[in-house]
C-alpha cells in the first residue's frame, strides 16, 4: 500500500482521518469528524436521509451552510449533505 501524504498537524485523529478518506468521506468532513472530541462515541440517533422529508434535508443543509439548497431536490440535499 502506498504511503498517503499527512493530513497536517491540525489533525487529531491520523487513523481515523485514514479510515473515513477510504470510506469516500471529503478531506474537510474527516478532519472535522477525527478532531470531534469523543466522535467515535456518537451517532446512531439519526434517521437515514432518505426517510427525511425534504423539508428535514433542508433545514440539515441550511445548518451546515449549503448553498444553492432551495434549488435542489431531495435526491440533490442528500447529496449535497453527504458529500459536505
Amino acid at each position: 500500500m502506498p504511503k498517503r501524504r499527512s493530513p497536517g498537524p491540525q489533525v487529531k485523529n491520523i487513523d481515523q482521518y485514514e479510515a473515513l478518506r477510504d470510506k469516500g468521506y471529503s478531506k474537510e468532513k474527516s478532519a472535522r469528524i477525527a478532531n470531534s472530541e469523543g466522535a467515535e462515541h456518537r451517532g446512531g440517533i439519526a434517521k437515514p436521509y432518505e426517510e427525511r422529508t425534504k423539508q428535514e434535508l433542508y433545514e440539515q443543509a441550511k445548518k451546515v451552510g449549503i448553498e444553492g439548497r432551495s434549488k435542489m431536490t431531495k435526491v440533490e440535499l442528500m447529496s449535497a449533505l453527504r458529500n459536505n
